[in-house]
């Protein structure tokens, strides 16, 4: 071994956690953790930091369990470490994270010959992390890898810093200085659409639905606060879909498709993702201004509805399809809203049997998918494997129940006053059964892996039967 690489064998590597050998923050991942198991943590929250953020952090981690395994790892690092330590040298674990989750990483990995880390009156983090390093190893007796504004203290009492996937100052440290560099994988503007699941603001046309049947979306004013309304929805989805997926961290991290979003991932950090969903809801808040106020409560509503959704409804056997139906026939309700329309029952009786049955086959696909035994639960829902019949039934029953009210409609006496010839649209009562019911032979075929409404907007067969509907009601119109 030559005399240069047996003085960086000598010489110990202090490795950061937060930022550097993962690619998250376990503080804002426990906070959040915390709030899923009881909401009412929010109010202890403050409590705990005005001793301190060791305190926060310190109760924290006494009521969060926290899975290593499927934390997002920088991999490239952790090959570089791996080889490190194959060559000898000591690795040490430095980091501001509580005991248990410093242990459980330091565990899971293996590769760290010593843990320090924030205990209950210090919390190990810049100057703190140096002054304890250079107590330990001197100053300039050790290397550090790490990632972020408050690792530049360290750097400088460091013989030589490893700057992995830095922030803007850990950026100009390393260029300034030409230290070793690990970059962070790219993330293009792909990964921030599927952190607004852009996709998903599809299930917004549904505002159109009732300007477009009483014939006035051609109306100038009804078609822009049409259009407002159905922006509104997809801002306000947005940001909870945003505070969802936070949530939803150590489940989606175990499931074989949803551990490559964005934050499951670590390609987007949770404060980025918290200021997005608060400039959205902020925008949301603007358009409600420019729309009547039953609009702004329907979205108030809606957003009540989709907070509690993530944070329990969603866990509760039948509350949670339910409650998904309710919140299409928000987006219809809101529409009416938007343009001072009146209710019609039987579009929203339609929409709720309707949309009752596509979410139900969703929860048909994740029992189908699903790898638990009988009798357990699968991951973060309240449905076990046994209970896939009884759904089944369910939902082809909502859809022959959505059909049902459909046929119902053409033949009532409200339809006369908007169709001359209403029996022009009976052939719709079939084309709706052939949409739904075809969803679930294709979900028990296991041919069906999406969200089914996203499904219906993307599917040639669907926008098929859905363009020859839209030629029904107008051939009805002018006939």
């Amino acid at each position: 071994m030559n005399v240069r690489l047996q003085n960086i064998v000598d010489i110990p590597l202090a490795v950061d956690l937060d930022g550097t050998l993962i690619s998250t923050d376990l503080l804002w991942e426990s906070v959040f953790q915390l709030l899923r198991a009881n909401p009412l943590y929010l109010f202890l929250l403050p409590i705990w930091l005005l001793s301190g953020k060791a305190r926060l952090k310190t109760e924290i981690a006494r009521r969060v369990t926290l899975d290593a395994s499927h934390l997002p790892y920088r991999e490239d690092f952790v090959s570089y470490l791996r080889a490190e330590r194959v060559r000898g040298r000591e690795l040490i674990l430095v980091t501001a994270a509580a005991e248990p989750f410093a242990k459980a990483v330091a565990a899971h990995l293996g590769l760290f010959s010593a843990i320090y880390h924030t205990d209950e009156t210090t919390n190990l983090a810049a100057h703190n992390k140096a002054a304890l390093l250079s107590k330990l190893y001197g100053s300039q007796g050790f290397d550090y890898a790490g990632n972020d504004r408050a690792d530049i203290a360290v750097f400088q009492s460091a013989r030589n810093a490893i700057v992995v996937a830095p922030d803007s100052t850990a950026d100009r440290y390393q260029r300034t200085h030409a230290s070793m560099r690990f970059d962070a994988k790219y993330v293009g503007i792909k990964t921030y659409i599927k952190m607004l699941r852009v996709h998903q603001w599809l299930k917004n046309f549904l505002v159109f639905a009732s300007p477009v049947l009483a014939h006035t979306v051609i109306e100038p004013q009804t078609f822009i606060a049409t259009t407002l309304a159905m922006v509104a929805f997809s801002f306000s989805a947005s940001a909870i879909y945003i505070i969802n997926d936070i949530l939803d961290l150590p489940l989606d991290r175990q499931h074989p498709t949803k551990r490559n979003r964005p934050f499951a991932s670590g390609s987007i950090s949770i404060p980025y993702g918290l200021t997005v969903s608060a400039l959205l809801l902020v925008a949301t808040a603007a358009i409600c201004s420019l729309l009547p106020l039953q609009f702004a409560a329907v979205i108030v509503l809606y957003l009540v509805v989709t907070t509690a959704y993530s944070l329990a409804l969603k866990r509760m056997l039948l509350i949670d399809v339910l409650c998904l139906a309710g919140l299409y026939a928000l987006r219809i309700l809101g529409g009416k809203a938007a343009t001072d329309l009146p209710l019609s029952f039987w579009l929203i009786a339609f929409g709720l049997f309707f949309f009752l049955s596509l979410a139900l086959v969703k929860r048909y696909v994740e029992l189908r998918y699903a790898t638990v035994d009988v009798g357990d639960r699968i991951a973060g829902r309240g449905y076990r494997p046994e209970d896939i019949h009884i759904v089944a039934q369910s939902g082809v029953a909502s859809a022959f129940a959505a059909a049902l009210v459909l046929a119902l409609y053409i033949q009532s006496p409200d339809i006369r006053a908007l169709y001359s010839e209403p029996w022009v649209i009976w052939p719709l009562v079939p084309m709706v059964l052939y949409i739904n019911i075809r969803i679930w032979i294709l979900a028990h075929r296991k041919e069906l892996d999406d969200d089914p409404v996203v499904f219906i907007a993307t599917d040639w067969r669907s926008q098929l039967i859905i363009a020859a509907g839209a030629v029904l009601f107008i051939a009805a119109s002018v006939l």
